[in-house]
């Protein structure tokens, strides 16, 4: 077994962990922080699958940008009193349940039992996560919807901005 896959491992299995901890946990702020965890883990997984350009984003995007979002969230429910937040018996959790056990089961069964497929080689399999690689892609064959994107974005932007000086009025 070679470095990186045992820290394939070592980061998937801090993933899993941390996003059960994520919906286990009473408190946001709490939660918030192993969502941090999670998206540092999986930033981890995409280093090590050599996808450095996309680990580099899912850390400024997702635990900087978003996870700051989320606390701002957090603070503006102020949500004080955590008794309010516990649920005492529902038949939605004992269903939830029984959906969780039913996507168990069918993760174990299509990881247990061999498929017939083959894995298909990638060539320059180092090459696809660069700035280079995405760069290319997305300026050549994506080009359009890359500009429809960018021009929805502007247009949220002024749409924010005009909401917010009509409130001030």
């Amino acid at each position: 077994m070679t470095l990186e896959e045992i820290l394939f491992y070592i980061f998937a299995f801090g993933g899993i962990a941390s996003a059960l901890l994520v919906v286990t946990r009473r408190n946001p702020i709490i939660a918030a922080i192993y969502i941090i965890v999670n998206f540092f883990c999986l930033a981890g997984i995409y280093l090590t699958l050599h996808a450095q350009f996309i680990a580099v984003v899912q850390i400024l995007v997702y635990a900087g940008a978003i996870m700051v979002l989320f606390v701002f969230v957090i603070m503006l429910l102020n949500l004080g009193d955590e008794r309010s937040l516990r649920d005492g018996f529902s038949w939605k959790k004992v269903v939830a349940g029984g959906f969780g056990f039913g996507v168990l089961m069918e993760l174990v069964y299509i990881f247990m039992i061999p498929s017939g497929m083959q894995t298909m080689e990638m060539t320059r399999a180092t090459d696809i996560g660069t700035v280079e690689a995405i760069g290319r892609v997305l300026f050549t064959r994506f080009l359009f919807p890359f500009e429809v994107t960018s021009l929805l974005l502007t247009a949220a932007i002024v749409g924010a901005i005009v909401l917010a000086k009509k409130n001030l009025d």
